[in-house]
Order: C-alpha cells, then sequence, then structure tokens
C-alpha cells in the first residue's frame, strides 16, 4: 500500500478520530477468527509488540510455495523486492538495504557512526538496539531524558550535538512510551539537525499512526540530507519471526550502511515480504484490529484510573504506582506477559495489543491484580 492509498484509507476508515469501525470487520472482508495460535497456549503473550494475526494467509501461501527454492542463497530473489520497495517509497533502488529486521539496519547503523569513539544522541528511553550495539564498538551514548510529555525534548537533544556527534537516533512514534512528535517539530528538527550530523529516523510503528498525512522523513532522504529511515515488516506486516525490515538512505550512505550488514535476510523472508506489500486486506486489517484493541485497553485502564499515554503504536504505555518487576510476577501469574521495565519510569507498563481474546483476559487479569 502506498503512502498515498494508506492515507487516504485512514481518512475514509474514520481511525483519525477515535475510531468508530465502519460497523466491524465485515467491511475488510477478511473473517476473524475466534483464537491465533500463541507461543503457549493459555498464555497471552503481550510482551513484544507483536502482531498476532499474521502472516497473512496470502503470505503463508507464499511461504509455502518457496520452501522449493530455500536451498538456495537469497540473491536470487532479493533484487525484485528491493524495486518494489523502492516504488512504494518512491525512491531508486539504490536508496533501499535490506536487513534482518529493522534492527539489523539500526546495529549497522550504530556501527558505522559510533564506531572508534563516535557519539550518539538519542531519548530516554527509547529503543536501545542502535545504541547499545554501538556501545560495544566504542560508542559514546548521550541519553537525554524524555519530556514531561513522555516525548522527545528535540530542544535538549539539540543543544547536545558537537562536532564529535556521529548520529541522532530518533525512534518515532517511540518505543516505549508510544508518542508521536508535532509533524511540523520532527521535519525542522531532522532537516537542521542533517546539516551537521546524521539523523536516524526508526519508522518501525508508522504504519500505526491515526493522524492524516503524517510525513515519513523519507521526504527528507529525497531531498539528499543526512536522514536514514529504517523500515520493518514485523508489526503490521505480522512478519516479526522471519526477519526481514530495510533502510532508506541516499545512495552513497546506503552503500556505506551496506558494508556493515552483517546476517542479512532469507529466501521465504523475501518472498513473504513481497507478497505482504500487495496484501492490502490484511493491512488495513492490522490496522483496524489494533484499534479496536487500544480502545479495549482504553477502558480498562480508564476504569481503574490508571494514567496511561495515547499510543500511535500497537501497545500502550500505562503508570501501575507499582515495581513493574512485581507486576511482570503478578500478571504472569494470571497468564499475562507485559513488558520489561523501562527506566527510569520503573512503574510504567507497556502492554502490546493482541488479539482481541487476549486483550480480554489483560483486562480481567489487570482487574483482579489491581485490585
Amino acid at each position: 500500500m502506498n503512502n498515498f492509498d494508506r492515507r487516504q484509507w485512514l481518512k475514509t476508515a474514520g481511525l483519525s478520530s477515535g475510531f468508530t469501525f465502519l460497523g466491524g470487520f465485515s467491511a475488510l472482508a477478511i473473517p476473524t477468527k475466534n483464537s491465533y495460535p500463541t507461543i503457549e497456549k493459555g498464555i497471552a503473550k503481550l510482551n513484544s509488540n507483536e502482531n498476532p494475526y499474521g502472516p497473512s494467509k496470502a503470505v503463508r501461501d507464499v511461504i509455502t510455495k518457496s520452501l522449493d527454492i530455500a536451498c538456495r542463497y537469497p540473491s536470487i530473489v532479493l533484487r525484485p523486492l528491493v524495486e518494489q520497495i523502492a516504488q512504494k517509497e518512491g525512491v531508486t533502488k539504490d536508496h533501499i538495504v535490506i536487513t534482518g529486521g529493522s534492527t539489523e539496519g539500526l546495529k549497522a547503523a550504530g556501527m558505522t557512526y559510533g564506531i572508534n569513539g563516535g557519539e550518539i544522541i538519542a531519548a530516554d528511553p527509547t529503543f536501545q538496539s542502535l545504541m547499545t550495539y554501538a556501545e560495544n564498538f566504542g560508542a559514546t551514548v548521550h541519553r537525554v531524558p524524555v519530556d514531561a510529555n513522555m516525548g522527545h525534548d528535540l530542544v535538549e537533544m539539540e543543544k547536545r550535538i558537537t562536532s564529535k556527534t556521529g548520529l541522532i537516533f530518533i525512534c518515532n512514534p517511540n518505543n516505549p512510551t508510544g508518542t508521536l512528535l508535532d509533524k511540523n517539530k520532527l521535519r525542522d528538527f531532522c532537516s537542521s539537525a542533517s546539516k551537521r550530523t546524521m539523523v536516524f529516523s526508526d519508522e518501525a510503528y508508522y504504519d500505526f499512526i491515526t493522524e492524516p498525512d503524517y510525513p515519513s522523513m523519507i521526504e527528507l532522504v529525497k531531498e539528499n540530507m543526512n536522514v536514514i529511515v529504517s523500515k520493518t515488516f514485523s508489526k503490521v506486516y505480522g512478519l516479526a519471526g522471519l526477519r526481514i525490515g530495510y533502510l532508506v538512505a541516499r545512495p552513497d550512505i546506503a552503500t556505506r550502511l551496506k558494508k556493515n550488514v552483517m546476517a542479512m535476510t532469507n529466501i521465504l523472508a523475501i518472498e513473504a515480504a513481497k507478497e505482504a506489500l500487495r496484501d492490502d486486506e490484511f493491512y488495513k486489517f492490522s490496522v483496524a484490529k489494533n484499534v479496536e484493541a487500544k480502545n479495549i485497553i482504553y477502558k480498562t485502564l480508564t476504569d481503574l484510573n490508571l494514567e496511561h499515554q495515547k499510543s500511535h503504536t500497537n501497545f500502550v504505555f500505562f503508570k501501575t504506582g507499582r515495581p513493574i518487576s512485581e507486576m511482570i510476577v503478578a500478571m504472569k501469574k494470571e497468564n499475562v506477559l507485559i513488558g520489561r521495565p523501562f527506566p527510569p519510569f520503573t512503574d510504567w507498563a507497556r502492554i502490546s495489543t493482541g488479539t482481541i481474546e487476549e486483550v480480554k483476559q489483560f483486562d480481567k487479569a489487570l482487574r483482579k491484580v489491581m485490585g
């Protein structure tokens, strides 16, 4: 689904205004199952921001058909996916770097711009893979606390830029807080900062943004700025277990990043990603079910008077008032897995949306634990 189609669908579906959805899911022509397979029967696994509905049936069929070529190296089927992504994002294929999930792309960038004492600026808390990997290669990371609204403090982050800064990392929407930067402030910051250093925009949760016409920073890549954008097939497309994602960057930057990509991906993931990009029906289904699940979570938290953040992702961050290490144990006893601690917010919990059945299980468990 290209960006224009996505935006038009969000407007048509009414997802940007609290989501009273189209009289149910019949409009999407996808049958909703009563249950979906989990890692362990009876356990609501709501701790990893996965999409439990995927892969779609169309993608599963392609994976099965692709087993005959699983003995081959992935290079034989990679080029068509690169061309497909390039067309989707409105860039040339030289802008695209295919990675084993977006995490590999983050780590490759962390090593590229942090090796031998390079300095990296990032929010705190945020998704840490890029920074912790870069630290393994001698990088210095300046972690800037999020602001009072749990969003990136762009003013303070800009103050930290020096001649030693190799990269600024922005996860938007942010993990674990779920917050979204003002689109104009984001663009202005990335445009300005990219004149002084490299800017990395992690857009793993971009597809869940319901604000109309919200821009991807790929727009700045097209303007030849020092900006790298990461995307993933793990979330809305439901391919987390297959490990495939990509980076979008100016061709000279992309070439540099490719040298530090190590694991790469595989034939089944590549073929699955090709089909996932064509499967608009499942895309819409995933987005809609995510909103439905979040609304259930919001109601639970409101009923219990628990402070929480409006989320632009497939998870919700909420204040329990209790040490999360204790909450993890208590919720696990009720067969619900919740997110790990995210210092300094050690009494806030991150809960993934999961299936509707799993979210209802969370509702029951949380009411019991907090009662």
